[in-house]
């Protein structure tokens, strides 16, 4: 195995390795990554683990680390410091991120089973509401015509088919459904229901 591919005896790696591995990461050398994995992902999960203090969590940070390292190596600028940094640095911020999402979930979890449990139910003011919702179908229907009306009640309210509909008063089953359809148009005008 050539040196450069080589992984450091003794597992750690110099700044410079480092440089060159990620270097080589960027033009998608996969060996090079795997070889780079092996060599910082023991320290970034234990930064992410200082972090987030849950293990499991740690260890879904730790991966999601790794591929953006994967995924954005071409971003690294040796210039503004080395590869170690660089991939601590997207370690550290992703930890944080991890740990303000969890707690602003946290928060609005418990902000909804505190207003969860502040609704207390009142059985009155869902009378007077139900109220309301009849007078205003009544006075609904009340502005259909008497046939519209007629065939909309005997449907809805006594649970008659088109054809018995049009057996009770007498008109074709096309008459009733028509009836019916420009009556139902009606009390959806009326009541303010978006068709």
């Amino acid at each position: 195995m050539p040196p450069e591919t080589r992984p450091p005896e003794n597992g750690a790696v110099s700044g410079h390795d480092a440089d060159m591995l990620l270097h080589r990461t960027a033009r998608g050398d996969e060996r090079a990554f795997e070889l780079l994995y092996d060599v910082v992902a023991a320290p970034v999960h234990g930064l992410v683990r200082r972090v987030v203090r849950d293990p499991a969590m740690s260890e879904e940070v730790t991966q999601e680390v790794m591929i953006e390292v994967w995924r954005s190596a071409a971003r690294y600028d040796p210039q503004r410091g080395g590869a170690l940094a660089w991939i601590m640095t997207i370690a550290h911020r992703r930890a944080v991120d991890r740990v303000r999402r969890e707690q602003a979930a946290g928060e609005r979890e418990a902000r909804a089973a505190r207003q969860g449990a502040g609704a207390d139910h009142d059985p009155v003011s869902e009378r007077v509401e139900a109220r309301l919702e009849h007078e205003r179908v009544r006075r609904c229907l009340g502005a259909l015509t008497h046939l519209q009306r007629e065939t909309v009640t005997l449907a809805y309210y006594g649970g008659h088919s088109y054809r018995e509909v049009a057996a009770l008063v007498g008109a074709p089953p096309n008459t009733v459904r028509t009836r019916m359809r420009d009556g139902i148009i009606r009390l959806r005008d009326c009541l303010g229901v978006e068709r």
